[in-house]
């Protein structure tokens, strides 16, 4: 029988920490804290240090992240915020709930925000620019950040899939005004629940983010503008915090199995392609996708390996302008043809920290097989 290979192993992932972990739920019970408070100063405090960024936020989850986020930069209804075609669909949800709309641009062949697209659509109802940091690179946010100073534009950062990642030197969440951070489970630092922060560079915007998150108060039962209820849980900030300290090392296993990977890959580079990171850029390897010929390619490259008990998942089989819950108009009668051939042809091999040896040398086995197989058939 063959060996189960789990796209993710989240399980194994708490066994592994478990006694951080345990210690951190038992200190929050303890204290009679749950909701606000010191647990959630102290991971603030700790995640703005680890991404040397000044200052964190914590809300209830990542999508909450970007509309508090673009809340806090003055954007909202009548406003347009330009987002890559292709990520997860929240990245849009995110701009909804903000109350303003999404303008979807081509990305480029790392599958992240295309800059000439950005500048080919620049209305002057788009206040903000929104990339997406996807599958673990960062977006080309030196150029993105000239265009917005250029063009008077926000710049935030979708940092979901980022923790620890970088490009020309530069961290994740460095340049825009204001980032979001999604820590769901799955995430490279990921809670055992939903939650999400916001990051930013200055005290004001940081002020009025902790006002956002709960019901804009300034001062107990003192409201000064319409926020929400967005608070992050005590009880998995403290899990945060005592993860935090793994996520280098994760990081660098996810880097690990990338490079094995990268070496089989490397021996049939015309039949299973990987998707490149960008020149200048540290993945932090939150995914590691691969591109087949073709959507049929792909239909039976997934089949070849389920076979073997090793499972795959498609990030993401539908760009956004073409969900229907996007609207026509978002999309401005554009084509996105790269955000569509990387969707029908993209596959995610599985690539996390609690991956074991024989499982890893069971997917590439299985590389190995697939390409001699379709050599064959070639």
């Amino acid at each position: 029988m063959a060996m189960k290979v789990p796209f993710t192993d989240l399980g194994a992932g708490y066994r592994r920490l478990r006694p951080q972990i345990d210690a951190a739920v038992s200190r929050v019970l303890a204290s009679g804290w749950y909701v606000g408070g010191p647990e959630v100063a102290a991971f603030e405090a700790a995640f703005a240090q680890a991404m040397a960024l000044p200052f964190a936020v914590g809300v209830a989850n990542g999508t909450d992240a970007i509309a508090l986020g673009l809340r806090a930069l003055g954007i909202g209804r009548g406003d347009a915020v330009i987002v890559p075609a292709l990520s997860a669909y929240p990245t849009a949800v995110g701009v909804l709930q903000a109350e303003a709309t999404p303008v979807f641009v081509d990305v480029d062949e790392h599958g992240l925000m295309d800059v000439a697209a950005v500048e080919a659509v620049l209305p002057s109802r788009v206040r903000a620019i929104l990339c997406v940091h996807l599958y673990g690179n960062c977006a080309d946010t030196m150029r993105l950040g000239e265009l917005a100073v250029r063009h008077g534009l926000a710049l935030m950062e979708d940092c979901a899939q980022a923790h620890g990642a970088s490009r020309d030197g530069v961290r994740a969440g460095a340049r825009g005004q204001v980032a979001s951070w999604s820590f769901y489970p799955t995430k490279n630092l990921g809670a055992l629940g939903d939650a999400g922060a916001v990051t930013c560079g200055d005290e004001a915007t940081a002020a009025r983010l902790a006002r956002l998150r709960n019901y804009g108060q300034r001062n107990r039962y003192e409201h000064v503008e319409a926020g929400v209820n967005s608070r992050l849980d005590p009880l998995q900030a403290a899990i945060l915090t005592a993860k935090l300290g793994f996520l280098e090392s994760e990081n660098a296993r996810r880097r690990e199995i990338a490079r094995r990977y990268d070496e089989q890959l490397a021996l049939v580079p015309d039949r299973i392609v990987p998707l490149p990171v960008p020149a200048g850029g540290v993945s932090n390897r939150h995914l590691y996708p691969v591109l087949l010929p073709s959507s049929a390619g792909r239909d039976a490259f997934q089949a070849f390996l389920a076979e073997r008990g090793i499972e795959t998942l498609i990030h993401y089989p539908i760009p956004m302008p073409d969900q229907k819950a996007s609207d026509p108009d978002w999309g401005g009668g554009r084509d996105f043809p790269q955000a569509r051939s990387i969707s029908s042809r993209v596959v995610s091999l599985p690539c996390h920290p609690d991956l074991a040896e024989p499982q890893l040398q069971e997917v590439i086995a299985a590389l190995r097989a697939w390409s001699q197989q379709s050599g064959e058939a070639g």
